[in-house]
């Protein structure tokens, strides 16, 4: 986004503005980005609303998993994966992120827990679902491979657990997570978090929230305008 100076903060904004989250529910940098927005749509004073879509970091994960400490070595070293979630944490803690990766030992597939996303996202759920998600991975150090841990964060956030456990096989849930991830690739996605503002803004990576206050503000002002200037999709990061 370009920066517009100066921009006033439309209070009298009612329609939220929609953002769509590429991301993935083991990502830290999704969970932070997503908080940031959150923080700088509220200085904005600007409504938005958020939905997720479906991407795999690991796509080639075992649906068990793997050991976390071992994955993490062997992709990136010891000391280097430490020293992330050190930074991961001090980050976090700024945005009131509760990152505890001592109590991880696993490296989930997110796969079912992406069907499981999907199916949120018809009941109009799936911002809550993946918020639960995050909260379950990242401060409790849960499995996101166990269904155990989906369908209680499938109930966190009002889904009802006979349905949610009926998603997880859903076969067509699988099916549209797998379009909607391959297009994301194809439209070059290629890291997370991702957003889509209003279906014509693109901004990329866990950008601070004084971006987000100035690029919401432009963006409310754009469609107040009646659109001017939409079509030319800006990115960031």
């Amino acid at each position: 986004m370009t920066e517009t100076p100066d921009t006033p903060a439309p209070d009298a904004q009612t329609t939220p503005i929609p953002v769509a989250v590429v991301s993935d529910p083991i990502c830290p940098w999704c969970w932070l980005g997503a908080a940031r927005l959150r923080r700088g749509a509220a200085e904005a004073r600007i409504p938005i609303t958020l939905s997720w879509r479906p991407f795999q970091l690991n796509p080639d994960m075992p649906r068990e998993g793997m050991d976390r400490a071992a994955y993490r070595a062997a992709k990136m070293g010891a000391a280097r994966s430490d020293a992330l979630d050190a930074e991961m944490t001090r980050l976090g803690a700024e945005e009131g992120l509760d990152y505890r990766f001592a109590a991880q030992t696993r490296t989930p597939s997110t796969r079912r827990a992406h069907a499981l996303i999907a199916f949120a996202a018809a009941q109009g759920r799936d911002d809550a679902l993946a918020e639960a998600l995050f909260r379950a991975y990242f401060t409790r150090g849960a499995d996101l491979a166990d269904d155990a841990v989906l369908l209680a964060c499938a109930t966190e956030a009002g889904l009802a657990a006979d349905q949610a456990r009926t998603a997880l096989d859903d076969t067509a849930l699988a099916d549209l997570v797998a379009r909607e991830e391959a297009r994301a690739r194809a439209l070059g996605v290629s890291g997370v978090p991702f957003f889509v503002v209003a279906d014509r803004w693109a901004i990329s990576g866990a950008q601070p929230a004084e971006l987000w206050r100035e690029a919401l503000a432009e963006i409310a002002a754009k469609r107040a305008a009646g659109g001017a200037g939409e079509g030319e999709a800006g990115t960031a990061g």
